[in-house]
């Protein structure tokens, strides 16, 4: 059955709606960034370029470093708009856009994203590095979906006791990164942990301008929190998507976090952009070894 106008959009060039990308335009690997600038910072080491394109805040790059065809890609911040990415990415290589049928066989993406992020402990310094293992999903996107084969109960719902978790808000659900694809990104510089996704930036991460949190408690309650040797390591705004959507659709997923921010010891980087740059190369050595 072919899927209707409406839920598959495309623009008058056959391209993905939101996107701007068509098929061939894609590679296989793909790293994610926020930033639509740090497109270029990935970039600018490249070997080759052979496509680019930008339509509101997602802008696309394709080409090789080291004869791997990498593509990357800006998402802007939060979870919602990695919903939009990653169901795009999907569509553009298992749903045949001209007959607007799911594809009988299927291809899997290797997706790393490259970010900022704040450590959520006193251990894990400004100017580090964490690799996510999981992706804890406080926003509530990923109960839009079947979620029963991917979420951990056992863990979440220790996390939701630890913290006495509002019922008047969605409950966490925490999904794991692809132990292949983090095997291949690990070594003895990288820490590990669980990877809080906040639905906001100040609230959300409990951060105090004029408005009142609802539990002024919860970021301790995070950082606290311990299961079978899991801790929450640090607080963004996109893992837990990228995790969740990847593993529905079959597709290989890790991210890597440029630390910037201590939130347990109130400091921050006084060069984020080094930390950043110097994650990118990391990354890319590790892709190609």
């Amino acid at each position: 059955m072919s899927l209707e106008s409406s839920e598959l959009i495309l623009n008058p060039d056959g391209s993905m709606y939101h996107l701007n990308l068509r098929p061939e335009n894609i590679a296989t690997n793909i790293i994610l960034v926020g930033d639509q600038d740090r497109v270029d910072q990935v970039t600018k080491h490249f070997n080759s370029i052979e496509f680019t394109t930008q339509k509101r805040e997602f802008k696309t790059t394709t080409g090789s470093y080291k004869n791997k065809r990498f593509s990357v890609i800006s998402t802007g911040i939060g979870t919602d708009n990695i919903d939009i990415v990653l169901n795009e990415l999907d569509a553009l290589v298992n749903i045949d856009l001209s007959t607007r049928k799911i594809k009988e066989h299927l291809t899997q993406l290797s997706i790393v994203r490259i970010g900022t992020s704040g450590s959520l402990q006193a251990t894990i310094p400004v100017d580090s590095f964490v690799l996510s293992s999981h992706g804890l999903d406080m926003t509530g996107l990923l109960h839009s979906y079947q979620i029963e084969s991917i979420s951990n109960p056992e863990i979440e719902n220790a996390f939701v006791k630890h913290t006495n978790w509002s019922s008047k808000k969605a409950t966490p659900i925490i999904v794991s990164n692809s132990q292949e694809l983090a095997n291949s990104l690990a070594s003895e510089i990288v820490f590990q942990g669980i990877t809080a996704t906040a639905g906001g930036f100040y609230g959300p991460q409990g951060r105090v301008l004029r408005l009142a949190l609802e539990d002024a408690t919860l970021n301790h309650k995070i950082d606290s929190f311990s299961f079978e040797g899991n801790i929450i390591t640090n607080l963004e705004m996109e893992t837990s998507a990228i995790y969740g959507l990847s593993k529905l659709q079959g597709h290989k997923a890790v991210s890597m976090n440029a630390i910037i921010a201590n939130r347990a010891n109130g400091t921050f980087s006084k060069n984020p952009s080094k930390v950043v740059a110097d994650l990118i190369l990391y990354t890319l050595e590790k892709l190609t070894t």
